[in-house]
């Protein structure tokens, strides 16, 4: 008895934190992780501001558990799907593909979470910065592992400055995101997938390359 009692108040426990962190993602991607509030979250979620206290401790911390629950989220509709593809241009229109409609489609509010918080926590220090940017290198880090693995695989020429395309795909995508959040504006989605699809033909050794899927 005492061990499913443990286990009831252990499963509510972790049912609240979930409340919470999913609640804590879609206020930050709007307002951003300064937004963000024990005492806030606990009204809006109509729990006791001590049951709050309790599940993150201070407000950093509920920052922190913030940003690991939006990549868990953005692993999930940007990254995991291109993993089941194999390596190659489709591979890397696949990644640029899921960011947009993940952007488009508003998985968070505010558009893209970590384009949002980035611009908050660029010039700033602490353990927050810190989080932020290892995501933000991480994704500039898969982009560019990509189309190396696509240049090793033969569809990207070899003389193709990786670093440089990846940047390149990663500013149309981000610029999509900031124009639609700002302007309310969806055309450019459609504008940074044809720039993007232009740079990959550029880099790719079979000039009628065309995705499998547009």
């Amino acid at each position: 008895m005492t061990t499913t009692r443990t286990d009831g108040r252990t499963e509510r426990g972790n049912q609240t934190r979930r409340a919470i962190l999913e609640r804590a993602v879609a206020i930050a991607s709007v307002e951003g992780l300064e937004g963000l509030s024990l005492g806030r979250l606990a009204n809006e979620l109509a729990i006791s501001k001590s049951g709050v206290f309790a599940l993150f401790g201070s407000k950093e911390e509920l920052q922190l558990a913030t940003v690991r629950t939006a990549i868990k989220i953005y692993i999930q509709h940007v990254v995991q799907p291109a993993r089941d593809l194999p390596v190659g241009l489709a591979r890397v229109w696949c990644l640029c593909r899921n960011w947009l409609t993940y952007s488009e489609r508003r998985v968070f509010p505010g558009g893209c979470f970590f384009y949002s918080v980035s611009a908050e926590y660029d010039a700033r220090e602490g353990k927050v910065h810190e989080a932020v940017a290892r995501a933000h290198s991480s994704w500039f880090t898969l982009m560019e592992q990509t189309i190396d693995e696509a240049k090793v695989a033969g569809e990207v020429r070899v003389a193709v400055d990786a670093a440089q395309l990846a940047f390149e795909l990663i500013a149309l995508l981000e610029m999509a995101n900031a124009e639609s959040v700002l302007h309310d504006n969806f055309t450019c989605y459609g504008r940074a997938a044809a720039g993007a699809l232009s740079r990959l033909r550029d880099a790719a050794t079979n000039p009628l390359w065309q995705p499998d899927s547009p």
